[in-house]
């Protein structure tokens, strides 16, 4: 059994696509959580972003560019939120790879993202654990 965005992809389920080429396919996501929120997914299936291979993830960010930019451009967005969550822990429900587009148009739009300070990290030992 395929993916609900592999269905999508295949045509099997109608979707409100904005952009298709050879290898993405971007459509507006059911839930809306401001107008224009779109999802842009490669039509090779990759469970995540760290499964996909450099030249698709290349195109696939160039494209979430393009059409983030054309979407601000044409819902008068003020701002946009481009995001990609990975594993269940980050958020992830679809485990196919896609980027929301996210265009923001005030404070109170239906989407909130905050970012709190967590315990102290030695920032050295962090570091050096990542290079």
């Amino acid at each position: 059994m395929s993916c609900i965005f592999c269905k999508i992809i295949d045509h099997e389920i109608p979707s409100s696509v904005i952009y298709e080429d050879e290898s993405v396919i971007a459509f507006l996501d059911l839930s809306q959580v401001t107008k224009g929120h779109t999802l842009v997914v490669p039509k090779k299936h990759f469970a995540n972003i760290l499964e996909c291979d450099p030249d698709t993830l290349a195109h696939l960010i160039q494209v979430t560019q393009m059409l983030a930019k054309r979407i601000m451009e044409r819902t008068h967005a003020n701002g946009v939120n481009i995001l990609n969550n990975t594993h269940e822990a980050a958020g992830q429900t679809v485990m196919h790879l896609h980027f929301h587009i996210i265009p923001r148009y005030d404070e109170k739009d239906a989407i909130q993202i905050e970012f709190h300070e967590s315990e102290k990290q030695n920032l050295e030992e962090l570091c050096a654990l990542l290079k």
